[in-house]
C-alpha cells in the first residue's frame, strides 16, 4: 500500500504521450516540465492558444484555452466545463440514466451518520466520509508511529501511512464489538458503535478540542489515525490534517440533483429525530431550517442577522443555480487542476510539477483522461447494466417460483390426502370382509357344537331310560321271565355303550378362531410408507437379468434365480420378486430380500405364472426385469414374454399330475416314515393323521394308497384335509377333513383318491371301482391328501397317476 503512494526516485525515465508523439523526459528542471504540461494541454511557452495541437485538443474536449494571468507562472484561471462528443458514450449514459434514482440512495449516504455526504472527501482507499464526520472517528496515535518519525528513521515515504495491522487492530470479525491498539498500552480501548448504515465506526478516543472554525480548518491532534469505516483500512494522517483528503465534488453533484429530484416537501436538516419540514433556507449557511431549529441555531442577532434567509423552494432553485465549485489542488489550495499523473492516478496543477513531487512521473491532458475514464466507465457500466438486468429477471422468476410452490403445496396436499383417504376406505371393506368371514366361522361352530348337544342329549335320553329299565328289570323276582329278556338287554347295553365308544365323546369342534389375522406386513409397509424422491443424490442399481437355465418348476413350486449386469457399478441392497395369481391378475411381492434365488411353493397346478425381479437401494428401485412365464406342471416349459402367447404353452395338452410325498413337518409324532416318506405306519393305538407334503386348489388330481398291513378289524381312513386338521382324531371328525372310514378295505387293498377341484367333488375308489356315487361335493379351498391310522395298519402312498379313463370320458360327456 506504501509503495503505490511513495515518490518514485526523481532521475527516473518516463514516456510521456502527447498528440505530437511519444516523448522521452528526464528528471530535468522546471522549465522542461513545465513545457511537456503546456504542450500536453496544447498551450505555446507564451501562454497563447496553440492553433494546433491544442486546438484539436479543444475540439476532443481536452480542455479549452487558457491564458496565464500575471499573479505567476502557475496561476491559472479556472479550466471550463468540458463536454464529450463520443456518441457511442452518451447513448450508454441515457440508457443507464433510466435507472431509477431511489436506488442509488444508499450510495449517497454517509456510513457514519447515514445521512447524505455534506463535504465529502476521498480517503485513499476510495472511500468517501463527510468531513465532520471523518474528524468525529480521528484516533490519536503514539509518537513512534507518527510520519515525522518514520521519515527520521529513513523509512519509506509517503504522504498517508498505513499502520501496520499486526501492530494494531482497530476491527475485528471474531470481537465482541470493541476496537484496540493491540500493541500499545497507551491507546486507551473505546467501544465500536454502528452507523446508521449498519457499518461499524470507532468514536475519538477524547473529544475533540472546542474550536470557532469550520471543520475543515478546524486542527487536528498531533499523530491522529483514521479508519476507514468501511474497508477498515487505517492510515495516519501528515501535517496537513484532513486538508491532505480531496473533496469529492462529483458526489456532492449528484447529491444536489437526487435532492433536487425528489418532490417531497424538503425537511430540516438539524432536526435530531424525525425531521420536521423546512420554513427558511440560509443562502449564506446553505442550511434548511425548521422554526425550532432556526430560532435554535439561527438566531437573528450577531453576524446571522446578515444572512439572507429565503423559502425552501427559491433556495432549491438558487442552489441549483449556484456556480459549480472548481476543484484545487490538496496540496496547493489556490491552483487548480490541470494534469493527471498516470502513476499516482490523481489530478494534479502546475505547482506540483514545478515542486518536483510528480516530475518524473507520466502526466496526460486533463480533459483527455476525464473522456478515457468517462468512456471505460460508460463500459463497465454496460456489463453491469446486463448483469442487473439478468438480475431483475430473476427476481420475477423466483417471485413466480413462490406462487407456483404455494399452489404446488395446495394441490399436493390434496393428493395426499386423497391417497390416504383411498387406503382407509380400502382398510375399512377389507375389514368389513374379514369381520363376516369371522362372523361365518362363529355361525358354523355354533351350528355344529348345537348339533352335537342336540344328538348328545337325545342319545344320553335314550341311555338313561335304558339303564332305568334294566334296573326295573334286575328288581324282578321271576327267573324265567327275566331270562327270556336278559340276552336281548345285555345285547342293548353293550350296542349302546359302543355307540359311546371312539369320538363320540370328543367335540367336534374347537372354542378357539383358527383365524389368524397376519397385519405385520402391512403395519411394515404403512411405517415405510413415504415419498419417494424424484431426483436423487446417487444412482439406482441396473436391472437384474433373469437366469433362464436355472429357472425351473416342480408340480407346484417355481424356483427363479436371477442376476446383477456383468458391468453394473451401483450395487444392490436386495431384491423384490413378483407373481400375479396364475390367472392374469396383479403382481404380488412373495420375496423382498438380499439373495439372488428364491423357490416359491403352494402354487396351482396347471396354471401359468408371470414372474418378475426388481433391484433396490438406498436412492430408489430399479426397472422390471423381463417377465418370465411359468408353467405348473411336470416338465414345466417358459419363455420370456417377447414370444407370441400362443408358442409359450399350449395348457390343454399338457398333464397336470402332482408328484409328492408325506409330509413329516406336520405330521402327529407317533407317525414312523419310510420308504422315502410314501409309506406311512403308526406306534400308538389311538388315530393319527398325517398329510401330504403337496396341496390343491385347482385342477383334477388322483393318488392311490395300498394297505400293507392290516391287523385286528382297524379303522384307517382315506381322503383330504386343511392343513390345520386335528391330528389326534380319526379323520373326518371335526369339520377340516373329508374322508372314507369304511367299505371292502383289507390287507392289499387299493384306495384311489380323486379330487376334482374343477367341479368341486371328492370321489373314492377301492380296487378301481368306485364307491357309490360323489362321495362330497362343494368342495372348495386349498386340501392336501390325508391318512389316519393306528398301529395296526400300514399304507403306501403312489401318486404321479393319470386321472381314470373312464371318469375323463365322463367328464368330457358332461
Amino acid at each position: 500500500m506504501r509503495n503505490s503512494l511513495s515518490r518514485p526516485p526523481s532521475n527516473g525515465t518516463r514516456l510521456t504521450e502527447g498528440r505530437g508523439g511519444t516523448r522521452k523526459a528526464g528528471g530535468g528542471g522546471l522549465g522542461q516540465a513545465r513545457g511537456a504540461a503546456s504542450r500536453l494541454l496544447g498551450f505555446s511557452q507564451s501562454g497563447s492558444a496553440s492553433r494546433g495541437a491544442g486546438a484539436r485538443a479543444t475540439r476532443e474536449g481536452a480542455t479549452t484555452a487558457a491564458t496565464a494571468t500575471g499573479q505567476g507562472a502557475g496561476r491559472h484561471r479556472p479550466v471550463g466545463p468540458l463536454t464529450s462528443s463520443d456518441t457511442g458514450c452518451s447513448r450508454r449514459c441515457r440508457a443507464l440514466s433510466l435507472v431509477p434514482m431511489e436506488e442509488m440512495e444508499e450510495e449517497l449516504k454517509c456510513p457514519v451518520c447515514g445521512s447524505f455526504y455534506r463535504e465529502p472527501i476521498i480517503l485513499p482507499c476510495s472511500h468517501n466520509l463527510c468531513q465532520a464526520c471523518a474528524r468525529n472517528i480521528l484516533v490519536q496515535t503514539p509518537e513512534s508511529e507518527s510520519p515525522q518519525s518514520r521519515r527520521a528513521s529513513g523509512s519509506g515515504v509517503s504522504d498517508y501511512d498505513y499502520l501496520d495491522l499486526d501492530k494494531m487492530s482497530l476491527y475485528s470479525e471474531a470481537d465482541s464489538g470493541y476496537g484496540s491498539y493491540g500493541g500499545f498500552a497507551s491507546a486507551p480501548t473505546t467501544p465500536c458503535q454502528k452507523s446508521p448504515n449498519g457499518v461499524r465506526v470507532f468514536p475519538p478516543a477524547m473529544p475533540p478540542p472546542a474550536t470557532h472554525l469550520s471543520p475543515a480548518l478546524a486542527p487536528v491532534p498531533r499523530n491522529s489515525c483514521i479508519t476507514c469505516p468501511q474497508c477498515h483500512r487505517s492510515l495516519i494522517l501528515d501535517d496537513r490534517g484532513l486538508r491532505g483528503f480531496p473533496k469529492n465534488r462529483v458526489l456532492e453533484g449528484v447529491i444536489d440533483r437526487y435532492q433536487q429530484s425528489k418532490a417531497a416537501a424538503l425537511k430540516c436538516q438539524l432536526c435530531e429525530k424525525a425531521p420536521k419540514e423546512a420554513t427558511v433556507m440560509c443562502e449564506q449557511c446553505d442550511v434548511f431550517y425548521c422554526d425550532p431549529c432556526r430560532l435554535r441555531c439561527h438566531p437573528p442577532r450577531g453576524p446571522l442577522a446578515k444572512h439572507r434567509l429565503v423559502p425552501p423552494a427559491q433556495g432549491r432553485v438558487s442552489r441549483r443555480l449556484s456556480p459549480r465549485k472548481v476543484s484545487t489542488c490538496t496540496d496547493h489550495e489556490l491552483e487548480n487542476h490541470s494534469m493527471y499523473c498516470v502513476q499516482c492516478k490523481m489530478p494534479v496543477c502546475y505547482q506540483c510539477l514545478e515542486e518536483g513531487k510528480h516530475s518524473s512521473h507520466e502526466v496526460k491532458a486533463l480533459g483527455a483522461m476525464w473522456k478515457l475514464h468517462k468512456n471505460q466507465l460508460s463500459q463497465a457500466l454496460n456489463g453491469l447494466s446486463d448483469r442487473a438486468k439478468e438480475a431483475k429477471e430473476f427476481l420475477v422468476q423466483l417471485r413466480n417460483m413462490v406462487q407456483q410452490i404455494q399452489e404446488n403445496s395446495v394441490e399436493f396436499e390434496a393428493c395426499l390426502v386423497a391417497q390416504c383417504d383411498a387406503l382407509i376406505d380400502a382398510l375399512n371393506r377389507r375389514k368389513a370382509q374379514l369381520l363376516a368371514r369371522v362372523n361365518k366361522e362363529h355361525e358354523h361352530k355354533l351350528k355344529v357344537v348345537r348339533d352335537q348337544i342336540s344328538h348328545c342329549t337325545v342319545k344320553l335320553r335314550q341311555t338313561t331310560g335304558l339303564m332305568e329299565y334294566c334296573l326295573e328289570v334286575i328288581k324282578e323276582n321271576d327267573p324265567s321271565g327275566f331270562l327270556q329278556i336278559s340276552d336281548a338287554l345285555i345285547r342293548r347295553v353293550h350296542l349302546t355303550e359302543d355307540q359311546w365308544g371312539k369320538g363320540t365323546l370328543t367335540p367336534r369342534m374347537t372354542t378357539d378362531f383358527d383365524l389368524s389375522l397376519d397385519n405385520s406386513p402391512l403395519l411394515q409397509s404403512i411405517h415405510q410408507l413415504d415419498f419417494v424422491q424424484v431426483k436423487a443424490s446417487s444412482p439406482v442399481p441396473a436391472t437384474p437379468i433373469l437366469q433362464l437355465e436355472e429357472c425351473c418348476t416342480h408340480n407346484n413350486s417355481a424356483t427363479l434365480s436371477w442376476k446383477q449386469p456383468p458391468l453394473s457399478t451401483v450395487p444392490a441392497e436386495g431384491y423384490i420378486l413378483e407373481l400375479d395369481d396364475g390367472s392374469g391378475g396383479q403382481f404380488r411381492e412373495v420375496y423382498v430380500g438380499k439373495e439372488t434365488m428364491c423357490t416359491v411353493d403352494g402354487l396351482h397346478f396347471n396354471s401359468t405364472y408371470n414372474a418378475r425381479v426388481k433391484a433396490f437401494n438406498k436412492t430408489g428401485v430399479s426397472p422390471y426385469s423381463k417377465t418370465l412365464v411359468l408353467q405348473t406342471s411336470e416338465g414345466c416349459n417358459f419363455e420370456t414374454q417377447s414370444a407370441p402367447y400362443s408358442q409359450l404353452v399350449d395348457i390343454k395338452k399338457l398333464l397336470a399330475v402332482a408328484w409328492f410325498a408325506f409330509d413329516p413337518g406336520s405330521a402327529h409324532s407317533d407317525i414312523i416314515f419310510s420308504n422315502d416318506n410314501l409309506t406311512v405306519t403308526c406306534s400308538s393305538y389311538d388315530d393319527r393323521v398325517v398329510l401330504g407334503k403337496t396341496g390343491f386348489s385347482k385342477g383334477v388330481h388322483y393318488w392311490e394308497l395300498t394297505v400293507d398291513r392290516y391287523d385286528n378289524h382297524p379303522d384307517p381312513a382315506f381322503g383330504v384335509a386343511r392343513i390345520d386338521v386335528m391330528k389326534d382324531v380319526m379323520l373326518g371328525k371335526d369339520d377340516k377333513a373329508w374322508a372314507i372310514t369304511e367299505g371292502g378295505i383289507t390287507k392289499g387293498a387299493t384306495v384311489g383318491v380323486l379330487l376334482d377341484l374343477n367341479r368341486k367333488t371328492l370321489t373314492f375308489f377301492i380296487n378301481d371301482e368306485q364307491q357309490g356315487p360323489i362321495a362330497f361335493d362343494n368342495v372348495e379351498g386349498l386340501f392336501f391328501p390325508a391318512v389316519s391310522l393306528n398301529r395296526n395298519v400300514q399304507v403306501t402312498l403312489h401318486t404321479g397317476l393319470p386321472v381314470p379313463d373312464f371318469y375323463s370320458s365322463r367328464a368330457s360327456i358332461a
